[in-house]
């Protein structure tokens, strides 16, 4: 099987590469041209026309629903849309029964994971939807992560990622607020994060944030800007509305973009605190 990708941001761009490595990509698109990707085409269209598998890597829902409606014409019997944009369950919804009034299957794969584990195929897939349409794409997704978990529904699938990323957020809205007490009492972070390591609330993400907070480098891993979307979702879930942290971290990084620090990795939420 042959797989398209359509989306070249952070991570799509190193999906893409990898499957360009493992010999199955048969096509990659970005709406901004970048014509030195892997068998860049210049369509999502004639990407879809030559996949099996298209996977949409997109910034957020109505990113998603453009490009499913621009290849739509081009989906059939055979041809497979695994979505991993970042998206809300009725999003989701909609999108599987697009997909399906073309005679197409639909995969709900949002992932987990920033540049360094896609970098190093450690991506963690949340898969939602038909079990045997899981088990055709896997050999696929297995090129490019390192555990594909079956979620349940695509609407599942697609609120498991997004408290996955609420609670990501939280973490690190945390650990700023600790490391600016920390500095303001005269404590280095050498001190601060030899303790950190010891402590019950160190957590991989923490440790993998680290050298970057204590370095001042924000390059972005995961941006203030996706980050913030993902808030926002998040709030339009029935039942969600009145999280009191939600609500926080929404205005936080809506702040943060607004001093400009949307393209940043979202450990900028720091820089509010200065």
């Amino acid at each position: 099987m042959k797989i398209g990708v359509i989306g070249l941001g952070i991570i799509g761009t190193i999906y893409a590469r990898n499957y360009a490595a493992a010999g199955v990509l048969s096509g990659a698109w970005n709406r901004t041209p970048q014509p030195s990707a892997p068998q860049w085409r210049e369509t999502p269209e004639a990407v879809t026309a030559d996949a099996d598998v298209v996977q949409i890597v997109v910034s957020d829902p109505p990113a998603v629903e453009a490009v499913l409606r621009r290849i739509a014409p081009v989906l059939g019997p055979g041809k497979i849309v695994v979505q991993s944009s970042t998206i809300d369950p009725a999003s989701s919804t909609k999108f599987a029964a697009l997909v399906a009034r073309r005679d197409a299957r639909y995969l709900e794969a949002p992932f987990t994971g920033s540049k360094p584990a896609a970098e190093s195929k450690k991506t963690v897939f949340y898969l939602g939807g038909d079990a045997a349409l899981m088990a055709v794409v896997e050999p696929l997704l297995a090129i490019i992560s390192e555990h594909r978990l079956v979620i349940g529904t695509t609407e599942q699938a697609a609120a498991l990622k997004l408290a996955m990323n609420l609670n990501i957020a939280v973490q690190i809205q945390g650990t700023c607020e600790a490391l600016t007490l920390a500095r303001r009492s005269g404590i280095s972070d050498e001190v601060f994060f030899s303790v950190f390591g010891t402590n019950m609330g160190c957590s991989p993400l923490s440790k993998l944030k680290e050298p970057k907070l204590r370095a001042g480098d924000f390059s972005p891993q995961f941006s203030v800007k996706h980050m913030l979307k993902d808030m926002r979702l998040v709030s339009g879930i029935s039942g969600c509305e009145g999280f009191p942290g939600l609500a926080t971290l929404r205005n936080r990084l809506a702040e943060a973009e607004a001093n400009g620090y949307g393209d940043e990795d979202y450990i900028a939420l720091i820089k509010l605190l200065r």
